[in-house]
This record gives C-alpha cells, structure tokens and sequence, in this order.
C-alpha cells in the first residue's frame, strides 16, 4: 500500500507541476526534484529516480489520459491541453485506498500537542474519504474551495522562511485591480477561509504587510538575506485578530448585546476564542471580546442586522452606525 500510496502521490506533484503556468515546460530533473522533495525532503536522487519519473507520466497516459508531450524547443514537459488536470479525474478504489491508508496514520497522531491543530482537518480527511467509500455521497456534501490558485507558492515561500531570504513578486491590488513588484521580507504564511494569506515586512513602508497569494504572480525567492523584525512574535501576531487582518497594535474591548435568538448563534459560534458571555436576560445577553477592530469583525457584526447593538468602544459604533446609515439610504 505505501508503494500506491507514493505513485499516486507522485502523480499528483507531476500534474501540479505541468499546470503551473509560472515555471512551464519542467523537465525530467523538476520534476524528480519536486516529487522528492515533497515526499522526502530532499533532492539528491537518493530516493527517487529519472526512470521513475518516465514510468509515472507513462501511467498517467494510460491510466488517466494525461495529455503529456514533451517539447524539444523548451526541453520540457507539458499537457496538450492546458486545462487538463488529474484531480478532476474521479478517484479509483486504490487512491482511495491509499488516501485511506494515509489519513488512517494521521489519526494516530491527532491528539499529539504538536499535530492538535490539524486535529479537524485530519477528522474532514478521514470522514470523506469513508463516506466516499461507502457510496455516502449522494446523502452528504462537504463544503469546497473555490479556488486553489496561489498555493504553488506556498513551497517556495515557507523556504524562504526558513532560510531569511527576500521574496520578489508581483501583486495585484483588490481595490484598484493595478499590478505592482513587490519585494518583501517574508515572516508567516497564514490560512483563512480556504485562502493562503503571506504576512512580510516591507522595510520602504516599515510596515507589516499582508498579501494573499492567490494575487501575486512572477514570485521570485531571491538570494538576499533578510533580517526579521525583532517585535514580530508569530505566536501572538494573530491572537487578538477577528479574520486575517491583524498587527501588533494594542486589542480593544469590544462589547455588544444580542436578542436570545442571535445570542443563541453567537454563543455556538463565537466571534473570537476571548469572547465571554458579561449577563443575560429574557430580552438579551451581553458579550465582551479582547480583539483588534478589523474589516472582519465589523462585517460578522453587520451579518446579524438588527439583533446586535454595539455598545463599545465608541468608534466602532461610529462605525457600524454609518455603515448601518448607508445600507437604509441605498449607497
């Protein structure tokens, strides 16, 4: 099973690496290098083989119609057609078997310190893939990402980490939708709702600077050393933040009531892990939170309408007062 379980995987950095439209037509030693690296750490052949290679894209012919050719102008490979991918390929009885296999080991960890944050990650792997298994899929839908794009950078990146290295790249803005080159010191790669979110420090700005990736393109990992902040704790950079904007400011006690049906809600659900119920009464009930005002957080709040009413601090009622103002008048 293991043997499977590796071909499968294979597979899969192998398509990733044929579709990732920033470094095009890989060649045989890419993608060695990048099948090893993923499942060993490293890329000296020791574990993996040229031939291997050739026999995995040669099943993916034949087993999955890959449209794999090589180019001899680029001396690469590449798929025919671009929109081509083996993960929209239904999965046999062996992947899932081996997916099987594999989360199974997981689960055996699952309460080890180290792993406790993946712990409903690891349960989501294991309950689709049993689910799957017994046909369960017409009777239960698990949510899915939209979109996946960016997470070719998150390899490169996290070694840049590492190694203190400068990243280069160019961004798209959200708001004004213009591209810029960028060139930062890369400190935490952060996930929020399916996205993958880079946390750096830009020394022209002297500021910290969140991007997401699935907007940057051209990333260049450059061979500059960088030298961290000495104030960036990542442990504490999140954990007074309602979402992904946060920073090293100090956090503000939030407070706010709801009516017993919203309070209901907010209470299973809560806001932030500091959030505490302050009293409750039949016609509502009072929450406290030590958290950053963000973006984020006004918007949860707006999301219950008229059930909520801000008590503190004063600017964030300022704030939801106006915003609450410009829904009534229609801008």
């Amino acid at each position: 099973m293991p043997h499977i379980k590796n071909a499968l995987i294979r597979y899969r950095i192998i398509d990733k690496c044929l579709r990732n439209k920033y470094k095009p037509y890989p060649s045989k030693q890419d993608l060695r290098e990048a099948c090893e690296e993923s499942l060993f750490g490293s890329i000296d052949g020791a574990h993996i083989c040229d031939s291997t290679i050739e026999k995995d894209m040669f099943s993916m012919k034949m087993e999955h119609d890959a449209p794999i050719k090589y180019s001899r102008a680029y001396g690469g490979y590449y798929y025919i057609d671009p929109d081509f991918s083996i993960n929209d390929i239904p999965l046999t009885d062996d992947d899932l078997g081996a997916i099987s296999f594999a989360a199974k080991t997981l689960m055996q960890f699952r309460d080890v310190d180290l792993f406790k944050q993946f712990g409903n990650a690891i349960d989501k792997i294991v309950g689709r893939v049993e689910v799957t298994q017994d046909g369960g899929e017409q009777f239960i839908q698990f949510e899915q990402s939209l979109s996946d794009t960016g997470s070719e950078f998150l390899s490169p990146i996290l070694e840049a980490i590492k190694q203190s290295l400068w990243v280069g790249f160019n961004y798209a803005s959200f708001i004004s939708g213009q591209t810029k080159a960028r060139k930062v010191i890369p400190l935490l790669l952060k996930e929020y709702r399916n996205r993958w979110y880079l946390i750096s420090f830009d020394e022209s700005k002297s500021d910290f600077i969140t991007y997401s990736l699935d907007r940057m393109t051209e990333l260049e990992i450059l061979k500059e050393s960088a030298e961290k902040p000495e104030n960036f704790k990542p442990e504490n950079y999140f954990k007074y933040a309602v979402g992904i904007t946060s920073g090293n400011e100090d956090p503000s006690e939030v407070r706010f009531t709801a009516n017993p049906i919203a309070a209901k809600y907010i209470a299973s659900q809560p806001f932030h892990a500091s959030q505490a119920l302050v009293k409750e009464t039949k016609e509502a009930s009072e929450f406290s939170l030590k958290v950053n005002i963000s973006e984020e957080l006004i918007r949860s709040l707006l999301s219950y309408g008229g059930e909520v009413k801000i008590l503190n601090p004063p600017e964030l009622v300022k704030e939801i007062k106006q915003r609450a103002q410009s829904i009534l008048d229609g801008k």
